[in-house]
């Protein structure tokens, strides 16, 4: 054996299996958390992976991840997140589709469906395991639905874009 094959032999792709999912992370309430790639679990210097399921008609406590990105892959159920330092925004999203959130951004998951969970992968742009809880006063009642909309894809008839 080479030496570069022996070096990415131990220091390649890994696969960390479903039933090896480490649930010791932190936990915002209404919502399971569990790390599958981390430095503990695949060597991850720059990057964190796992999965997030919200059970029928639950909602996550309002929180933020510090200076960290966050990307949600939806894939099966309907998520509904609000966002802004009253929850005063809104949008939903469905199986296929990514939700960015950047950092610091106050935010909310919640479980669109009556009966069915909620299950999604989520990617952090760090190792860090920020959560910092929230206890937000005066949350909007009725937010604003948003639209997303880029400046590659037109705004929808009758609506203004934002910008990205």
């Amino acid at each position: 054996m080479t030496t570069a094959e022996s070096k990415w032999r131990h220091h390649g792709v890994r696969v960390v299996h479903a039933d090896e999912l480490d649930v010791n992370t932190p936990q915002t309430p209404g919502m399971n958390r569990a790390a599958a790639i981390t430095t503990a679990t695949a060597g991850a210097e720059k990057l964190w992976a796992g999965t997030v399921v919200i059970h029928p008609k639950a909602k996550t406590g309002a929180h933020h991840h510090g200076p960290v990105e966050s990307v949600i892959y939806v894939v099966s159920g309907r998520a509904r997140m609000k966002w802004g330092d009253r929850l005063e925004f809104t949008a939903e999203a469905g199986p296929g589709d990514f939700i960015y959130v950047p950092p610091y951004v106050p935010h909310q998951e919640i479980n669109a469906s009556e009966d069915e969970p909620l299950s999604c992968v989520l990617c952090r742009s760090g190792q860090q395991p920020v959560v910092v809880n929230l206890d937000l006063p005066n949350v909007e009642p009725n937010p604003e639905e948003v639209p997303w909309v880029d400046n590659i894809h037109p705004a929808p008839k009758g609506e203004t874009p934002r910008e990205c």
